[in-house]
């Protein structure tokens, strides 16, 4: 759980980390070691933001990339993801993919099935979502905690009429994932309002 800090979101266009990490014109992400480069780029920001010692809110924006290939995507997505999900994770970095369009959606989703991640996405024309495998109880919480902003369990519980137990396994698990930020307080916060503080 995390002490009150201050947010840094931090906007990471794809393409131009692609260009300053691959000297390339085109956005068109395949090939592994481009993943990597790419990746290295969007940690090397992370580490100057955590620096300031905020929580870093990192918006990893696809809206401009043309071609994601499966090898891509496990580089940047799925390899960065698991890199701040563990205990013992650079910093306190999440992520919200944004600007996915469907033709990012498979390589996209067949990474997250095989490492079992699930991020906090806006999906073109969908607003907020969770990709991934996500069961009704983690959906359930997860869209109740984002249209309440913050809350504590007792108020997911009420809204979503699961057990206050169950709640809170839930949105301890859904902390553990990095979709929400837990709180010191007993609070739960959807990443989507870390945007709009």
């Amino acid at each position: 759980m995390l002490p009150e800090r201050k947010v840094a979101p931090l906007a990471i266009d794809l393409t131009l980390v692609h260009r300053r990490s691959i000297t390339s014109l085109y956005s068109n992400l395949v090939t592994r070691p481009t993943g990597r480069a790419i990746r290295s780029g969007i940690e090397s920001q992370i580490a100057e933001m955590e620096e300031e010692r905020s929580l870093c809110l990192s918006i990893l924006d696809f809206s401009q990339v043309r071609v994601l290939d499966y090898s891509c995507a496990d580089e940047i997505v799925a390899k960065l993801l698991l890199r701040f999900q563990g205990a013992d994770r650079p910093g306190e970095a999440f992520f919200v993919v944004r600007g996915l369009q469907e033709h990012h959606q498979e390589p996209i989703e067949e990474v997250l099935e095989h490492h079992d991640l699930l991020p906090a996405a806006e999906v073109e024309d969908r607003g907020f979502q969770l990709l991934g495998r996500a069961d009704r109880q983690q959906r359930a919480c997860w869209g109740t905690l984002l249209r309440l902003g913050r809350a504590a369990a007792p108020a997911v519980t009420e809204r979503t009429g699961i057990v206050p137990d169950a709640a809170t396994a839930v949105l301890s698990d859904l902390a553990e994932r990095r979709v929400v930020v837990a709180y010191r307080d007993g609070t739960f916060c959807s990443l989507p309002s870390l945007l709009q503080e």
